[in-house]
């Protein structure tokens, strides 16, 4: 066990310092909601602690994927992608004659995420959005149905743009080239992103309903306000910045990789609140207990992964 803690992924502490701060906040949280229901039994804190429990099942899987066997964390991440794309695909209402493409857009998945873990940057970042962009559309035309044609051709590319594409950068940042004196590696970054991106959630979220009175789109999300989206802003970027050991990055390019984390976060997370309005659902699904779906929790991911990782690969690659 030492000899891995030592030489293995556990070998640079920076790491074990975030898994330890995250397992530690997760302790803290079920451990007050347990006294909390001691002392107050009427307390309403079923929802919140299926939440937890959800969170720990969450934490335990991705971080032992990813400082265990990076392999592994490039079928988790693709299996993440994969149902994210079933629960919107399910959602928005394809047509009959759209299945045949619809398994081509499904078979994207695996070339996607094959790409990505050979590090092949220049097939990885116009697979989807031009080759899939040619392909599916000619196969919709093959079926030789145009009533709403138009619709599937759209709908189906942003989807798999959205929870394919996107979500695949988390995979790719595993197979970034070392760089001399990081010793965090891919590991580090993917930590990095990861636990901005879900803290960035969770404080936009605390400092809305501590301070919250301005909206900022009612229509849209009325539970996001500006004292909200600021506080969380702040508090994101302030954290990015403790965690620069993670990063190969100066300290200026680091809280601005935080800042835009958060920023790009909170645009994933309203946009997708959007389409659940537009459909008129609460949750995409039902997989994860006290979080709705699979894309309910990696919305925001959608649009911090595809920020963060070209911006890295631009300041640092």
């Amino acid at each position: 066990m030492n000899q891995l803690l030592h030489n293995g992924p556990f070998k640079d502490n920076g790491l074990l310092t975030v898994i330890a701060l995250i397992f530690g906040i997760l302790v803290f949280a079920s451990l007050l909601f347990f006294i909390i229901g001691k002392i107050n039994p009427q307390a309403k804190l079923q929802e919140v602690k299926a939440r937890t429990k959800s969170w720990w099942v969450m934490a335990t899987v991705f971080i032992g994927a990813t400082v265990f066997n990076t392999n592994i964390s490039y079928i988790a991440i693709a299996f993440l992608s994969f149902v994210a794309f079933r629960e919107l695909y399910s959602l928005l209402g394809f047509r009959e004659s759209d299945r045949r493409a619809i398994f081509w857009a499904f078979i994207a998945i695996p070339i996607q995420y094959y790409l990505a873990y050979l590090g092949w940057y220049g097939a990885f970042i116009i697979f989807i959005p031009v080759v899939m962009f040619l392909v599916l559309p000619m196969r919709l035309v093959l079926k030789g149905d145009t009533v709403g044609i138009t619709k599937s051709m759209g709908l189906m590319q942003w989807t798999l743009m959205l929870t394919v594409f996107g979500i695949s950068h988390m995979a790719y940042l595993l197979s970034l080239h070392e760089l001399k004196g990081f010793t965090a590696g891919g590991r580090g970054l993917l930590l990095f992103l990861v636990f901005l991106t879900e803290i960035n959630d969770v404080m936009q979220f605390t400092w809305g309903k501590l301070f919250g009175r301005y909206k900022i789109i009612p229509k849209v999300s009325p539970n996001k306000t500006w004292e909200g989206f600021i506080g969380g802003m702040i508090c994101t970027t302030v954290i990015g910045y403790f965690l620069r050991f993670l990063t190969p990055l100066t300290t200026g390019q680091v809280v601005f990789v935080s800042f835009m984390i958060a920023f790009a976060g909170f645009v994933g997370d309203v946009v997708m609140s959007s389409i659940k309005r537009d459909i008129g659902v609460k949750d995409t699904g039902t997989s994860i207990p006290g979080h709705g779906g699979v894309l309910d929790r990696i919305d925001s991911l959608a649009y911090t992964a595809p920020a963060f990782f070209h911006l890295v690969y631009y300041m640092a690659y």
